[in-house]
């Protein structure tokens, strides 16, 4: 009987093997896990081809199928549905599904566990419980781990996890599963560099948000190692008057970033030397002018040698969700009577791409599907920057025709997106399985 154990490895196994997609390195620092054994999973397990069938029934969508056959446009009803060209799910969400898909077919009789949700979709995550993966709490000193054993198994979520979550594991000696995208070690590595170059991390993201507070962590790799994360641009306005000796005080400005800011951070002193880098799912325009924003601020105060020698900035953006912004753009510039943006309420990306179409064009974010009442005529949306979900009557009039907007975020599958455009139609009384 196969026992679900890698071959030369124990259930006893104390160590974790990082293998980072193309790269393989050993310990060079107490937080970095070591490659001699083999109990760490970030390639897969080669069973792709033997999940994939249950993944297209899962996720596929005929209606999105359609609308890429024709020129990303459907017509019917008076109703003219125009999909952007970059939508739903990612190559990092893929990949993350894919894995999980592949662990519980790899071990199919050992507990496993999920660190939080492994993407920001309600369909998806449930699919996994559906398939017996217990999803693990998360607190405010990272995820509680007590119930796992040696001989279980922990799948990393597309977010990645803390440096503190990984000491864990590798304390418990379980099987992982790292399905932490490759955009966001790209980020880990920029924040990484800037904490052993003696910079704070600013970091324009939700300091809520799984992948800020993993990013956040790698800075506390390096002795001194200082974060410090900010909203919005109107945050980093704030950061920038601080810079510049203007704004809030000194006790205000820590009361204010308590939360958002490494222990032992103090502005007058880790806002003289400055990174810049973001959650991988923010809205590209305002990270690439949070930075502008700081580096000017830097410069007023310091002068530019200043800057020039204790100032950095990159775009890590990661390029899906650039490109899915970029499509909207796109999209935005034809004329359109609405736009429907489907995804999770807690999906960062989703949210971006609404508060992108919201500046152009009447938006509605919905979850899923089920928010468009078809027989009543509304529809249940998030507007942007609210908390709670509210229903607007009569969104697609039936008076005239109407040229309906769509996409999805990255961690939107196509059967939802398909479902969506299905309930558009019938909302004005076409129904779907007539369009082909």
């Amino acid at each position: 009987m196969d026992d679900g154990m890698p071959p030369g490895s124990s259930a006893g196994a104390r160590t974790v093997v990082v293998v980072r997609a193309g790269l393989s390195f050993r310990q060079s620092h107490e937080d970095t896990v070591t490659e001699d054994s083999g109990n760490y999973f970030r390639k897969g397990f080669g069973l792709g081809p033997e999940v994939q069938e249950t993944l297209a029934t899962d996720y596929d969508g005929r209606l999105v199928d359609l609308l890429r056959q024709r020129d990303y446009t459907l017509e019917a009803g008076g109703i003219t549905v125009r999909l952007a060209r970059e939508f739903g799910f990612c190559y990092g969400v893929e990949r993350a599904v894919d894995y999980a898909y592949q662990t519980r077919k790899r071990y199919p009789d050992r507990t496993l566990f999920l660190a939080g949700e492994i993407i920001h979709n309600p369909h998806v995550n449930a699919k996994l419980r559906d398939m017996g993966i217990v999803f693990l709490e998360s607190g405010d000193t990272g995820f509680d781990y007590s119930r796992v054993r040696p001989e279980d198994v922990v799948i990393l979520p597309a977010f990645g996890v803390t440096i503190d979550d990984m000491k864990t594991l590798r304390g418990i000696g379980c099987i992982v599963v790292d399905t932490t995208c490759g955009s966001v070690l790209n980020v880990w590595k920029r924040v990484e560099k800037y904490a052993k170059d003696g910079l704070t991390c600013l970091i324009h993201g939700k300091y809520y948000h799984e992948e800020t507070r993993a990013t956040a962590s790698q800075a506390q790799k390096y002795p001194g190692g200082t974060y410090l994360v900010v909203r919005n641009m109107e945050q980093g306005h704030e950061v920038c008057d601080y810079i510049e000796g203007k704004g809030l005080s000194r006790d205000a400005f820590l009361e204010k970033y308590r939360e958002q800011a490494s222990p032992h951070f103090d502005p007058d002193l880790h806002l003289l030397r400055v990174g810049v880098a973001n959650q991988t799912t923010m809205l590209a325009r305002e990270s690439l002018a949070i930075g502008a924003e700081v580096g000017f601020a830097m410069e007023r105060r310091h002068g530019a040698s200043h800057r020039d020698e204790h100032f950095r900035t990159f775009d890590t953006i990661c390029s899906a969700t650039q490109d899915r912004q970029d499509a909207v753009n796109a999209l935005l510039e034809e004329p359109l009577d609405v736009m429907l943006v489907v995804g999770g309420y807690n999906s960062s990306n989703t949210m971006s791409l609404a508060a992108l179409c919201a500046d152009t064009v009447r938006t509605y974010h919905i979850a899923d599907a089920s928010c468009i009442d078809t027989a009543r005529g509304t529809i249940r949306h998030l507007p942007v920057g609210a908390h709670d979900e509210v229903e607007a009557p009569i969104w697609l009039p039936a008076d005239r025709p109407l040229r309906v907007g769509l996409t999805a975020g990255a961690s939107t599958p196509n059967n939802k997106i398909g479902e969506a455009v299905a309930r558009i139609f019938l909302t004005r009384g076409v129904e779907p399985s007539v369009i082909g």
